[in-house]
C-alpha cells in the first residue's frame, strides 16, 4: 500500500491540539481581560466586541461559502479570536459600522485574500487596527473615561501614552499601580495590564506560546527605556518609572502577548522568536519616542511579520544528521 503524505499549510504542530483546541485556549485566556474590561468600560466593551465577532464569522463564512467553497473554516475558532482582538484594539464608545469595516479589512482583506489561516502574512486584527486608524483617525483615539464611581480623571480623556506625548503629563504624575489595575482611558486592550499578564501565563502553561516572544519584546521595551531615563535624567525615579509605564501603557502587553505571538506570522525557531521579539520592542519604543503616533506596537508588529520569512529563513535549527559547525 502507497504511502500517503498529507500536505497543510501552518500552523505546524506535534502535538494532540487542533487549531480549534488552540483557539479556544487563547480564547480562555482573553477572558479575564474581557471581563476587566466591561467593569472599566460597562456594556459598550460587550457591544463592540459582540459586533467585532459577529462580522468577522460572517464575512469569513460568506467568503468561504461563495468565493473559495469547501469546507467552511469559522468552526476553527480562529475569526473568532481575531474579533475579539480586534475589539481589544478599539475604543468602547467606537461606532458599530467602523468595527464593522475593521471586520471585513481584517478577514476579507488580511486574511482570506490570501488564502484564509496559514497562509495570512499579516496578523488581521492589526490590519484592521491599523486600516481603521489611518481612516479614522479621530475616532480611533477618543476614549470613554473609565466608569469608576472615584475616578479622577488625571488624563483628560486621553490614554497615558498621548497625555504624556502631548507633554500634558510626566511620567511621575500616572499613578504605575492604577495603569496595572486598568483604571485609565484606553481601549480594551490598553487596560487590562493585569489580566493581560495572566492570559499570558495561562497560555504559556498550556503550551500555547512559549516565553520566548513576549519576554523578548517587553524585556526589549524595558531596556529601551531604562536607557533613555539614563540619557534624559541620570540617576532618578526614570530609572523604573520610564520601563514600568511603557510595559503597562498602550498596546504593550497586548502586543507582546496576544499579537505578536501569532504562529502564522512570527517565527518558527526559539532564536528566530528573540530576534523577532526584540526588533518589535525597539520599533515599539523607536516610534513612541520619536514618532508621530504615541503609540507604536501595532506598526512595530506589521513591520515585523514582514520579517519573519527572512528570520525563518536565516535562522534554522541545525539539520538532523548533520554535523554542528566548529
Amino acid at each position: 500500500m502507497a504511502n500517503k503524505f498529507i500536505v497543510a499549510t501552518a500552523p505546524h504542530m506535534h502535538s494532540p491540539f487542533s487549531t480549534q483546541k488552540l483557539m479556544r485556549d487563547v480564547l480562555i485566556a482573553l477572558i479575564p481581560a474581557f471581563a476587566l474590561s466591561i467593569l472599566v468600560c460597562g456594556l459598550d466593551a460587550l457591544r463592540v466586541t459582540a459586533i467585532a465577532v459577529a462580522s468577522c464569522v460572517l464575512v469569513e463564512y460568506l467568503i468561504q461559502k461563495f468565493l473559495f467553497g469547501g469546507k467552511q473554516t469559522v468552526s476553527n475558532l480562529s475569526a473568532v479570536v481575531t474579533g475579539v482582538l480586534l475589539a481589544f484594539n478599539l475604543p468602547a464608545n467606537i461606532a458599530w459600522w467602523i468595527v464593522v469595516i475593521g471586520a471585513v479589512v481584517a478577514i476579507g482583506v488580511a486574511k482570506m485574500t490570501f488564502g484564509g489561516l496559514g497562509r495570512n502574512p499579516f496578523n488581521p486584527a492589526l490590519v484592521g487596527r491599523v486600516f481603521l486608524l489611518i481612516a479614522y483617525p479621530a475616532q480611533m483615539t477618543s476614549f470613554p473615561a473609565p466608569i469608576y464611581p472615584d475616578y479622577v480623571d488625571a488624563f483628560a480623556g486621553a490614554t497615558p501614552l498621548a497625555a504624556l506625548k502631548a507633554h500634558a503629563i510626566e511620567v511621575g504624575d500616572a499613578n504605575l499601580l492604577n495603569m496595572f489595575a486598568g483604571v485609565m482611558p484606553g481601549s480594551m486592550g490598553e487596560i487590562a495590564a493585569a489580566a493581560l499578564l495572566a492570559g499570558g501565563i495561562y497560555m504559556i502553561w498550556r503550551k500555547v506560546i512559549t516565553w520566548h516572544i513576549p519576554v523578548a519584546v517587553l524585556g526589549s521595551m524595558a531596556v529601551f527605556a531604562f536607557v533613555v531615563a539614563m540619557v534624559q535624567g541620570g540617576v532618578s525615579p526614570l530609572l523604573y518609572e520610564l520601563p514600568v509605564f511603557h510595559l503597562l501603557a498602550g498596546g504593550a502587553m497586548l502586543g507582546a502577548i496576544f499579537m505578536a505571538t501569532d504562529y502564522v506570522t512570527s517565527p518558527m525557531t526559539s532564536k528566530g522568536m528573540i530576534i523577532y521579539g526584540v526588533g518589535i520592542g525597539v520599533i515599539t519604543m523607536i516610534i513612541r519616542q520619536w514618532g508621530a503616533y504615541p503609540e507604536g506596537m501595532s506598526f512595530a508588529i506589521l513591520l515585523m511579520n514582514a520579517v519573519a520569512p527572512l528570520i525563518n529563513k536565516y535562522v534554522k535549527p541545525r539539520r538532523f544528521g548533520m554535523a554542528s559547525k566548529k
